[in-house]
């Protein structure tokens, strides 16, 4: 059966996804970046940002290549498409990853100002979603035909989908530093009930813990 899974979700010591004050020049907050240069410094991960891929191969490596196998979907918080919020001015923002995004599928993005979708280069095509997690979740399965999904986040949308029961995955990627401040997941998660840790492997960088839905 297809999962929900959430797979290198970068995450702080003190519980932070991203920094505060996200713009246009700090996609992830102000410090955030720093939650993500363990990714960056990967073999897989040089060469989904068009860099030399003579990076690391080892954990980190497989950990990232891991959170693209099997998916046809992907569905994430309006945050994590962009800085703008609100109603939409206009149509011109279109993503941070320039005219060819790295997911390639159908993703869906969820926010109450909806907006025509947007079809990209190289497969990748936005759908601007103001429904709940069981019914986004219902139309990114139906894309992915048979495929997995994957929810990428952010803070808030992972949140929901998890008090919600519907994450069968997660991979948290816990880094050794402090934010403060920004996007924090475990707000209102209490224990996480009906959630089991797993498996905890760490690399020189970061320690990745991984979660499953209790049968």
């Amino acid at each position: 059966m297809p999962k929900l899974r959430v797979h290198n979700l970068a995450i702080s010591l003190d519980g932070y996804v991203a920094g505060p004050n996200q713009g246009h020049d700090t996609p992830l907050g102000e410090g955030g970046m720093r939650l993500h240069d363990w990714a960056f410094a990967t073999k897989y991960g040089r060469s989904t940002v068009g860099a030399d891929p003579d990076g690391d191969t080892g954990i980190d490596n497989d950990f990232v290549v891991a959170g693209d196998v099997g998916i046809g979907a992907t569905i994430m918080g309006r945050n994590m498409f962009g800085p703008i919020r609100g109603p939409w001015t206009d149509h011109e923002w279109t993503g941070w990853w320039g005219d060819n995004p790295p997911y390639h599928h159908d993703t869906f993005v969820m926010t109450h100002h909806q907006r025509p979708s947007v079809s990209m280069a190289g497969g990748t095509t936005f759908h601007f979603v103001n429904e709940g997690p069981e019914e986004v979740l219902r139309r990114a399965l139906e894309a992915a035909e048979g495929a997995d999904v994957r929810l990428a986040g952010g803070a808030s949308a992972v949140r929901q989908f998890l008090l919600a029961g519907l994450v069968d995955e997660l991979h948290l990627a816990v880094v050794p530093i402090l934010l403060g401040a920004g996007e924090r997941l475990y707000d209102e998660l209490g224990t996480l009930p009906g959630y089991e840790c797993t498996s905890i492997m760490s690399s020189p960088t970061v320690t990745h813990v991984q979660f499953a839905k209790i049968p």
